[in-house]
């Protein structure tokens, strides 16, 4: 319904937020919070059980895909469902859209066609469900617009990628030591504990895009085949009406289902992150364009139309599928240089006279990945600059405030403790109110934060290729964490009364998975949760649940499965936990 009306008001030419928006504006200071205190053992059983299991080819512990007896057997996505976490909308009634029933049971649109086709465009095949309890993914971006429309003041995306049911069990399971759930919302991290003082919610969501097989032109930003080749949808006879449901048929979930069976397309990241900050289905590797190819406005757009700030924050490149959607505009995913003058608000291919306004910060990785003229050209387009990938020396330099830019930047500095030179610029940002660019990663791995491992301290197990990430003590010390960059975010947007909206993407888990990295998985997990800590310290602190919402979930799953809980619980007994894992925080 609201994703309806912001269509057809945005159509009358009138910005939504500021249709709707009635935000009461109250001072604010940001705030820093630290990880919950951790013990250490000699043993570091989960990275042993790791490399076992890709030394083997197979695990005791788990596989990934669909056959047990193989460990590494699909390094992909998946068609899961996949967990909500809300908080502050539990405090509101049902019927105006901020309340998660509005959307789940009853309410959900996989009980109608007539819904289904205002979704997708049309009425996927074995789709429609009379019992259907999930929401869709869009819903996650009609939740944001009525947090704005019912005059909330703090909007909060987070965003593990890659995250499933499944991945966020085992970083549970091996948090406490015990096999704590077997369905649900589950223990055993801060965003399944944590109550916000008994508003936040649970759902599920289906994350199949429109279509996939699209191809399209980087130069022209026009799409060869509108429609692509296989359609999206959700058939839960075969893929499960819970996220922790054995599938009737596993292949399924990736687009190989057996006996005939009818086949959906499972999501990218781009295409999944454009529904939560478009809420638009669109094809894999749409970056905030529809199944056309024609450009939508996000939530951050308009909130940014009202007076709203507007951030950004991610483990990864930052301009990756994720954080690109929060308030880019391409055909493809790929353009990755052209999606970062997006964000900073300089000429892009898709915005080349008028460019967008960029946003207020922006911190995330991408720092010292280099590509030459062939890769670059072939994947950018011809207007690709031979250097670093995803932010060019020239667009780092005409974002600089000595330069007469917008943005006080902080990039990766030899010999400088990160979390040190990130405050430094925060701070200078606000006393000159400037922007805030923060430029960060290990250029050696593409140019994302080092990996947590799950007891914390690595070393890194090795993944499908057989070998493991290793960092130097530079790496560690020049980056900030994810938890880091999240408080500088705060402290910087929280300031001078004004409202803010506010990504934050947890990448690793992703690039673990992928990686089929258990080890990695789980400290990835980790590592995204005490970011969501600093974000429910910050609202405690400085705000309250009924003037802040957040959202925590994933774009997609994968096709991790656990053969033995039990085993992975002995193994975190043997090895390092939280402290605090066993009582729910509150």
């Amino acid at each position: 319904m609201l994703r309806v009306l912001s269509r057809l008001v945005r159509g009358w030419g009138i910005p939504l937020v500021v249709f709707c928006l009635q935000a009461s504006l109250s001072a604010q200071e940001a705030a820093t919070a630290t990880a919950a205190p951790v013990t250490a053992a000699a043993a570091d059983s989960l990275s042993t059980l790791q490399q076992q299991a890709i030394q083997d080819g197979k695990s005791p512990l788990a596989w990934w895909g669909t056959d047990p007896g193989v460990y590494v057997g699909w390094s992909n996505h998946s068609n899961r469902l996949i967990p909500v976490y809300t908080f502050g909308t539990g405090n509101v009634p049902a019927g105006i859209g901020l309340n998660l029933q509005d959307y789940i049971d009853s309410n959900s649109a996989y009980r109608s066609a007539e819904k289904l086709r205002m979704i997708y465009g049309y009425v996927p095949e074995s789709t429609v469900n009379s019992d259907a309890t999930w929401m869709d993914q869009t819903n996650i971006e009609d939740l944001q617009l009525a947090a704005v429309m019912t005059g909330r003041k703090y909007v909060f995306l987070v965003v593990f990628d890659g995250m499933d049911w499944q991945t966020t069990q085992a970083a549970a399971i091996w948090n406490r030591g015990d096999t704590t759930y077997t369905s649900g919302r589950g223990d055993g991290t801060h965003f399944q504990q944590y109550t916000a003082g008994g508003t936040s919610q649970f759902g599920y969501m289906v994350t199949s895009p429109h279509n996939t097989g699209t191809k399209v032109s980087a130069d022209a930003q026009t799409l060869e085949n509108p429609g692509g080749t296989l359609r999206g949808g959700y058939d839960s006879r075969l893929a499960g009406s819970v996220p922790w449901a054995v599938p009737a048929d596993m292949g399924y979930l990736i687009s190989e289902p057996k006996d005939g069976n009818i086949k959906h397309a499972y999501t990218d990241s781009a295409s999944s992150a454009t529904s939560m900050t478009a809420g638009i289905k669109t094809y894999n590797a749409a970056i905030n364009v529809d199944a056309t190819g024609a450009p939508v406005a996000t939530v951050a757009h308009l909130v940014q139309e009202a007076g709203w700030r507007v951030g950004v924050v991610s483990s990864v490149p930052v301009s990756h599928a994720t954080p690109a959607a929060a308030y880019a505009h391409n055909v493809t995913r790929n353009d990755y240089q052209d999606l970062t003058r997006d964000l900073i608000g300089l000429p892009s291919v898709q915005h080349p006279e008028h460019p967008l306004p960029g946003v207020d910060l922006l911190i995330g990785g991408g720092f010292g990945k280099t590509l030459g003229e062939e890769n670059g050209i072939k994947n950018q387009g011809s207007n690709f600059v031979v250097g670093n990938m995803y932010l060019t020396a020239a667009d780092l330099q005409a974002s600089q405030v000595e330069h007469g830019g917008r943005y006080v930047t902080a990039v990766r500095t030899s010999g400088r403790a990160g979390a040190e030179l990130l405050e430094e610029a925060t701070t200078q940002a606000i006393d000159g109110n400037h922007r805030l660019l923060g430029f960060f990663g290990v250029g050696e791995y593409d140019g994302h934060l080092p990996f947590q491992t799950a007891d914390g301290h690595g070393p890194a197990a090795p993944g499908k290729s057989g070998t493991a990430e290793t960092y130097t003590p530079a790496d560690i010390s020049e980056n900030p964490t994810l938890a880091q960059m999240t408080t500088s975010a705060l402290r910087y947007l929280g300031r001078n009364e004004r409202p803010f909206w506010l990504m934050v993407e947890c990448g690793d888990v992703d690039w673990a998975n992928h990686d089929n990295n258990i080890d990695n998985s789980v400290g990835a997990v980790n590592s995204g949760d005490d970011a969501v800590r600093v974000i429910t310290s910050w609202v405690e602190q400085h705000s309250n649940w009924e003037e802040s919402v957040l959202i925590v979930t994933a774009d997609h799953g994968h096709l991790m499965n656990l053969a033995d809980p039990g085993l992975l619980a002995n193994a975190a007994k043997s090895s390092r936990k939280p402290a605090d894992a066993s009582a729910p925080q509150e």
